[in-house]
């Protein structure tokens, strides 16, 4: 047995110590007894946060989600609180989606916050993460967790911490909980409950974003025009199935059609192959039923209600999904072309991510707006609204089919999406257009932009390492044509640095370190490779410009077959 194997053996046996219960401790002493692999890959490293905080598999052991390790990030989480603020008493809101699970892992984290003395209020049922983003600031909380995988497959559960701007946690407040959480053994997780400090919550807050999300989005449709909008909505077997259907009603959207066989919350997603509205799978069911009900829209939302599918008729009357990007771009261009004349100047701003549509930038330059890009993960947006708050936040999105309109909330919101596409739609159909048209009027304005994602799941331990091993040898020995194009500028965020090949210059790059290379080709192809944050995969983005759509499929399909990604 290598000393690596014995590390990871100590770890286990240090979960057969009497403050774990009795059912964990007989878990871990059959992982032992079993096969080396299972109890490698449940402690060959532990939890961290990443772009979406901490996600993983549920189970027992350091690299898993249960009570100990959740218990942990929370104690830990609670230190940090008691010494960054003297209010008394501390406010946190807890929020949950439909995984298994969440409900009793939620319960868990609030009992551990109030053994330490915190105020609890935990939502009495499963709620958008959204919701969560909005209840922190409403309730003025000094943070948030919401227990919740988003769209991973139903093995998944995970733990997202917001801070008291509604945001999710950004430096140095992460690094700093992170040291907290490191420095703790798990028999220091109070786990002794005040339960005249937990408060369930519901009502009062569910109508306040409500009213909220109806006010966030500019009224330009017509009430008829509302009303004679047929859309079809799938929650996906999660959470938006508590909020977007009665945001929709408050705003005149009368004729939604909402999918029963996926309407009610399950963790095992049993009608889907993964509950991820960027896979077109997941909408078929939907699609289906949408010419049943001769559907001018079809929206679907992941299971805790962040990110939004849409599908639209094309110019022949098929119904067609829009990516990411394109929906970005209808929804921001929507907002900038509805405002005011006097708001339309450096004092607003949009904002996007390095690994999304370059179509965003034009956007803003043609509207006289600042434009702001982060990394990855809404967080980086969020924290936009909070270090400019000279400056009003219009719109913006990343291309993983997350969207945010205003400041309400401070991460992506499918349910205030939803309400915006449909205004977009109703606003179009009444003016005898359509979403698609409006889509083709920008392509033709701006230029016509392609996108494709590829992701490459690798699990484990030695997926990790592969994922590794592929970045390092992208940085070692660049590609220096891609599909025939030179490459013309190479930024790598990891070492905050761009190389200008044309200019023979490095340049430094004003972001945060993050692991992200991205390559810019001669005919203006931009491709970004990056390992997710919270799923064993490593993706790569493809973007292409061209002067017509046809031209740009094929572009695409010799990047992927140049980097090997077909």
């Amino acid at each position: 047995m290598s000393l690596n194997s014995d590390a990871i053996l100590n770890k286990a046996q240090n979960w057969l110590q009497p403050y774990f219960d009795q059912n964990t401790q007989t878990a871990i002493q059959q992982l032992i007894d079993g096969p080396k692999e299972l109890l490698e890959d449940a402690f060959y490293t532990s939890l961290a946060f990443g772009t979406g905080g901490m996600r993983g598999v549920m189970g027992v052991g350091d690299n898993r989600i249960n009570k100990y390790t959740l218990g942990k990030a929370t104690q830990g989480l609670s230190n940090y609180l008691k010494k960054v603020f003297s209010d008394d008493p501390l406010r946190v809101v807890i929020a949950y989606d439909c995984r298994h699970n969440s409900d009793t892992l939620a319960q868990t984290v609030a009992e551990v916050f109030s053994a330490n003395g915190i105020q609890v209020k935990l939502f009495s049922a499963l709620r958008p993460t959204p919701e969560l983003s909005f209840a922190v600031r409403h309730l003025k909380c000094h943070c948030g967790i919401v227990l919740t995988a988003s769209h991973n497959p139903p093995e998944y559960n995970g733990y997202k911490v917001y801070w008291q701007d509604g945001g999710q946690l950004v430096p140095p407040q992460d690094s700093a909980i992170i040291n907290e959480i490191n420095a703790l053994d798990y028999k220091d997780i109070c786990f002794d409950p005040d339960h005249n400090l937990i408060q369930h919550i519901d009502r009062e807050v569910d109508q306040a974003f409500i009213q909220a999300s109806v006010n966030a989005v500019p009224k330009h449709a017509k009430d008829q025009d509302r009303e004679a909008l047929r859309v079809v909505f799938t929650p996906l077997h999660g959470t938006s199935v508590t909020m977007v259907p009665p945001v929709l009603s408050a705003a005149g959207f009368s004729q939604v059609h909402l999918v029963k066989e996926q309407a009610t919350p399950d963790g095992d997603f049993p009608t889907v192959s993964s509950p991820n509205p960027e896979e077109p799978q997941a909408l078929k069911m939907a699609m289906d039923q949408a010419e049943d009900f001769n559907a001018d829209l079809v929206i679907g939302t992941d299971p805790d209600c962040d990110r939004l599918g849409i599908a639209v008729r094309n110019t022949e009357g098929v119904l067609t999904l829009l990516n990411g990007n394109q929906a970005m771009v209808i929804k921001t261009h929507f907002l900038l072309d509805k405002l005011n004349a006097d708001q339309k100047n450096k004092t607003h701003f949009i904002a996007s991510t390095i690994v999304s549509t370059p179509m965003m930038r034009l956007l803003a330059q043609d509207f006289n707006l600042d434009y702001k890009e982060g990394l990855t993960g809404f967080k980086w947006i969020a924290k936009m609204v909070k270090d400019f708050p000279q400056q009003q936040f219009i719109g913006g999105g990343e291309e993983s089919f997350g969207y945010m309109v205003g400041d309400f909330v401070r991460d992506k919101d499918a349910v205030t999406a939803s309400l915006l596409i449909c205004e977009i739609a109703a606003y179009l159909k009444g003016q005898g257009s359509s979403v698609w048209a409006y889509l083709q009027e920008l392509y033709k304005r701006y230029g016509y932009f392609e996108e494709a994602l590829i992701s490459q799941v690798k699990k484990g331990r030695q997926g990790a390492e592969e994922i590794k091993a592929i970045m390092t040898s992208f940085r070692k020995t660049p590609p220096k044509n891609i599909a025939g194009s030179p490459v013309t500028k190479i930024e790598d965020y990891q070492n905050q640095k761009v190389l200008d090949l044309e200019q023979n210059q490095e340049l430094p790059l004003d972001l945060p370190a993050s692991n992200v290379l991205i390559f810019y080709t001669a005919d203006g192809a931009k491709i970004a490779a990056r390992p997710s944050g919270t799923e064993p995969k490593i993706k790569y983005y493809i973007s292409v410009r061209g002067n017509s759509s046809q031209e740009l499929g094929p572009k695409i399909e010799a990047i992927k077959k140049d980097l090997n990604l077909s």
